[in-house]
């Protein structure tokens, strides 16, 4: 394994896990999704190295492979975190707040639920953004406004913001 991918590996674990639950996997798939993606780039690392923005390359990368995931007709047993006999709810407010906001976002259409994922949390631009989805700048503006309207009129999301 080259040394530069384990850097990149070291480097990119948390974001890559974290924008996979933003798409809508819970913990665990999060990192199912997000090792698939990185051994996709291991297999051509190479590729990955001559992109010429390789954080939208490894994004796309895992977009596609959450996409497909999604597409499984198995519906046998989910993997969980914690057995149902040991879950004890969490009381604090950011748990509350975090849920709600992943509900909120479970609400949306995928790809503006990708675009608002790529956007706020990979924090990629326009372009970038453009590169990952595959399609024009006008369809991944009008994908962030469409969701970023439907978070706004979002009921949960305004009863957090204190808006009845």
């Amino acid at each position: 394994m080259p040394s530069d991918f384990s850097d990149f590996v070291a480097s990119r674990w948390p974001r890559l896990v974290r924008s996979a639950v933003l798409l809508g996997c819970s913990a665990t798939e999060a990192e199912d999704v997000a090792q698939t993606t990185l051994e996709r780039c291991l297999l051509k690392w190479r590729q990955v190295e001559r992109a010429d923005d390789r954080d939208a390359y490894v994004h796309r990368i895992l977009i596609n492979t959450f996409t497909s995931s999604r597409r499984r007709r198995w519906t046998g047993e989910r993997p969980s975190a914690e057995l149902p006999d040991h879950v004890t709810p969490d009381p604090t407010d950011a748990v509350v707040d975090a849920d709600a906001v992943l509900r909120a976002l479970e609400r949306l259409p995928q790809d503006q639920r990708a675009a608002v994922v790529l956007r706020y949390y990979a924090h990629l631009d326009e372009r970038q953004m453009t590169t990952v989805l595959g399609v024009a700048a006008g369809t991944v503006k009008s994908r962030l406004s469409r969701a970023l309207s439907a978070l706004a009129d979002d009921p949960t999301l305004g009863e957090l913001r204190g808006v009845r």
